[in-house]
C-alpha cells in the first residue's frame, strides 16, 4: 500500500513588532498620503465634482449657520472658505468637511451676545489653540470615551435651541424688546408677539421647507436648499416683496475676504473668554471627530484623530484672523463629499474654492435672499441634528442610559451646553463603575485534598471527590474581575468575615486584571489583620502589573507571599500548616 506523503505546512513568517510611528509619521496629512498613492487626473476629477456638489451644499447652510449665530452671512461664508480649505489641507480625515456647524450656533450666539463679535472672534482664535494642543498632546484618542447617550442628548437639545431660536423669523414676529436668549424666557416673549405674525413670511418660510423636502423625495441627488433659496431670492427680487432680506439687514455680501487682523489679545480679555474658547474646542473636537468616523463607516479608511485635531485648531485660528467664526468638521457636508465621490483632501479644498468664486462672481445676488427663507433651512438642520431613532432606543434600553440621555438634554436647552456635557459624562462615569462592580465577583471555597485517596473516597459513579476531602485548615478566595474602588467595598466586607477555623488564607489574583490603589489598600488592611491574628496571607496569580501594584502599597514579606498560580500557594499553605501546627 503506497503511503502519501504529507504536504509539507508553509508557515508565513511572523511580523516582528512595528516601530513606533514617528511623531511626524502620527501628524502627517492625508492630503500628502493621498499624493503620495498617485494623484491622477480622473481623481481631480472626482474631487472637483464632489467639491462643487459640497460648495452647494455648504452656501447656504454658512449663512444661515452665521445669522443664527449672531454673525454675518459673509462670515459664515469667510469660515467656510479658510476653515473648510485648512481642515482639508492639514487634517488627518480623507473626506473630512470643515466650515460652521449648526451644533455651535448657540455657544456663539451666547458668547457674541456676553462679549461682542470681537470677543467671539478672540474666543475662536483662542479654541483653535486649545484644540492644536489637545492634538499635539495626543489627547484626541480620550473624545471616544464620552458616552453615546451624551452625544445623541446634547445634540437633541441643541437643536431644540436653534429651531426656537428660528420661530420669530420662521412667523416674521416683531419683538417689543430684544429676543431673550434663555429658552423660558424666551417663549413668553414670542407668546407675546404672535399678534405680530406676517402671512406672507409664514408662506415663504413654509414654501422653502416644502421645496427641499420635495426635492428630496423625488430628486434627492438635486441641491434641494440651494435650490430653494434661488427660488426665495428670485421670486424676492421678481416681484419686490416686503421682506426682510439679507440686504436689507446686513447690506450684503462684500465681494472679496478681507484682510487678517488680530482681535484684542490683552490678558484681561483672555481670561474672560477662557470658559468660552475651552467649550468650543470640547464641543468642536467631539463633533470634527464624530464626523470622521461617519465618514470612515462609510468608506473603510481610518482617519488619525491627534492629526485631525491639530487641523482643526489651525482652521479655527486661521478662521478668526479673517474675521470668521468657529469651524469643526460637519457631519452633513462630510457625508455628501463622500457620496458625490470624493477621492481625498482635494475635493474639500475645492468645495472652498468654489465658495470663493461665488463671493467674487456672485455676491450681490445674496442679497435678495429673505431671511425667512434661511430660518426654514434652518429649522430642517435642525429636526435633522436629532437622532429621533436612537434618543428613543436609549429611553427603552435601560433606565441607567434613559437618566444620562435625558439630564443631557435638558441641561442643554434649559442650563448649558458645557454643563450638560459635564454632567452627562460624570453620571455616565458613575453608571460604569457600578455596572463593572457587578462585573467583579469574589467566591470561597475551602480545596480538595491533593495527596491519592482509596476507592472507598471516590464513588466510581461518578469520580466526584466527596466533601469529606476538602481541607478545612485552608481557605481560599478567587477574585475575578477589574479590582477597582467601585468593587473594593463589596469585596472587602467578605474577605473580612474570615472564621477563625481556618489557619491560612489565599487570595488568588489569576482573573484580575489590574488593581487600582483603593483595592490595593483594602488588601494591605485586611493582610496586617489577618497578621494580627497570626493568620498568614498567601497571594497567588497575581500578574506583574497587579503585583507590583500590591508591592507599591507594601503588601510584601512577611506580611505575605506570592506564588505563580494556586497549585503552589496550596503546598506553600500545607507546608506552614505541617510546620506550625505539627
Amino acid at each position: 500500500m503506497t503511503q502519501k506523503t504529507p504536504t509539507p505546512e508553509i508557515k508565513a513568517p511572523t511580523p516582528a513588532n512595528p516601530a513606533p510611528a514617528s511623531l511626524g509619521e502620527l501628524f502627517l496629512p492625508k492630503l500628502i498620503t493621498v499624493l503620495r498613492e498617485g494623484y491622477t487626473l480622473a481623481h481631480l476629477r472626482s474631487d472637483a465634482i464632489a467639491g462643487l456638489t459640497v460648495a452647494i451644499v455648504a452656501l447656504p447652510l454658512s449663512m444661515a449657520i452665521a445669522i443664527a449665530a449672531g454673525a454675518s452671512p459673509a462670515q459664515g461664508i469667510i469660515t467656510a472658505i479658510i476653515g473648510g480649505f485648512l481642515v482639508s489641507l492639514l487634517g488627518g480625515s480623507r473626506f473630512q468637511i470643515g466650515g460652521p456647524a449648526g451644533a455651535f450656533i448657540v455657544l456663539m450666539a451666547t458668547t457674541a451676545q456676553t462679549f461682542g463679535m470681537d470677543g467671539l472672534i478672540l474666543a475662536t482664535m483662542m479654541s483653535g489653540a486649545i484644540l492644536m494642543a489637545i492634538g499635539f498632546f495626543k489627547l484626541g484618542t480620550y473624545i471616544k470615551f464620552i458616552p453615546y447617550p451624551v452625544t445623541v442628548g446634547f445634540t437633541a437639545g441643541i437643536a431644540v435651541i436653534i429651531f426656537a431660536s428660528q420661530i420669530r423669523a420662521l412667523l416674521g414676529l416683531e419683538l417689543a424688546v430684544d429676543e431673550p436668549g434663555a429658552l423660558l424666557e424666551k417663549l413668553p416673549v414670542l407668546w407675546q408677539a404672535l399678534p405680530t405674525v406676517d402671512p406672507l413670511t409664514i408662506a415663504v418660510s413654509a414654501a422653502t421647507v416644502l421645496v427641499i423636502l420635495g426635492i428630496r423625495r423625488w430628486r434627492p441627488h438635486w441641491p434641494g436648499m440651494l435650490i430653494a433659496v434661488a427660488l426665495a431670492a428670485g421670486a424676492t427680487a421678481a416681484f419686490n416683496l416686503p421682506l426682510e432680506t439679507i440686504g436689507s439687514r446686513f447690506g450684503g455680501i462684500p465681494s472679496s475676504l478681507p484682510w487678517p487682523s488680530l482681535p484684542d489679545l490683552s490678558v484681561e480679555r483672555v481670561m474672560m473668554l477662557l470658559p468660552s474658547a475651552i467649550a468650543f474646542a470640547l464641543l468642536g473636537s467631539i463633533e470634527s471627530l464624530l464626523s470622521a468616523v461617519v465618514a470612515d463607516g462609510m468608506t473603510g479608511r481610518h482617519h488619525r484623530s491627534n492629526s485631525e485635531l491639530v487641523a482643526q485648531g489651525v482652521a479655527n485660528i486661521g478662521s478668526s484672523l479673517f474675521g470668521g467664526i468657529c469651524v469643526t468638521g460637519t457631519i452633513a457636508r462630510t457625508a455628501t463629499n463622500v457620496r458625490a465621490g470624493a477621492h481625498g483632501p482635494v475635493a474639500g479644498m475645492m468645495h472652498a474654492g468654489f465658495l470663493l468664486a461665488f463671493i467674487l462672481i456672485a455676491a450681490p445676488l445674496a442679497s435678495f435672499i429673505p431671511l425667512a427663507c434661511l430660518a426654514g433651512v434652518l429649522a430642517l438642520v435642525a429636526w435633522n441634528m436629532v437622532e429621533k431613532h436612537a434618543f428613543m432606543i436609549l429611553l427603552r434600553a435601560s433606565r441607567a442610559d434613559a437618566l444620562i440621555l435625558l439630564a443631557t438634554f435638558g441641561l442643554t436647552i434649559f442650563r448649558d451646553l458645557t454643563e450638560a456635557i459635564i454632567v452627562g459624562f460624570a453620571i455616565g462615569s458613575v453608571v460604569f463603575i457600578h455596572r463593572m462592580s457587578q462585573t467583579t465577583a469574589i467566591e470561597s471555597w475551602t480545596p480538595f485534598v491533593e495527596e491519592d485517596q482509596p476507592d472507598s473516597v471516590t464513588s466510581p459513579a461518578d469520580g466526584k471527590t466527596s466533601p469529606a476531602d476538602q481541607d478545612a485548615n485552608i481557605l481560599v478566595y478567587r477574585i475575578s474581575g477589574a479590582f477597582f474602588f467601585g468593587a473594593a467595598v463589596s469585596i472587602g466586607s467578605v474577605l473580612e468575615r474570615i472564621a477563625d477555623t481556618h489557619r491560612v488564607l489565599i487570595i488568588d489574583f489569576a482573573a484580575v486584571p489590574f488593581v487600582d490603589s483603593t483595592a490595593a489598600h483594602m488588601i494591605e488592611g485586611l493582610v496586617r489583620r489577618a497578621g494580627r491574628r497570626g493568620l498568614p496571607v498567601i497571594i497567588s496569580g497575581a500578574s506583574e502589573v497587579v503585583q507590583q501594584s500590591l508591592v507599591a502599597h507594601e503588601i510584601t514579606a512577611p506580611l505575605v507571599s506570592y506564588e505563580r498560580d494556586l497549585p503552589p500557594a496550596m503546598r506553600a499553605a500545607r507546608a506552614w500548616i505541617e510546620t506550625h501546627h505539627a
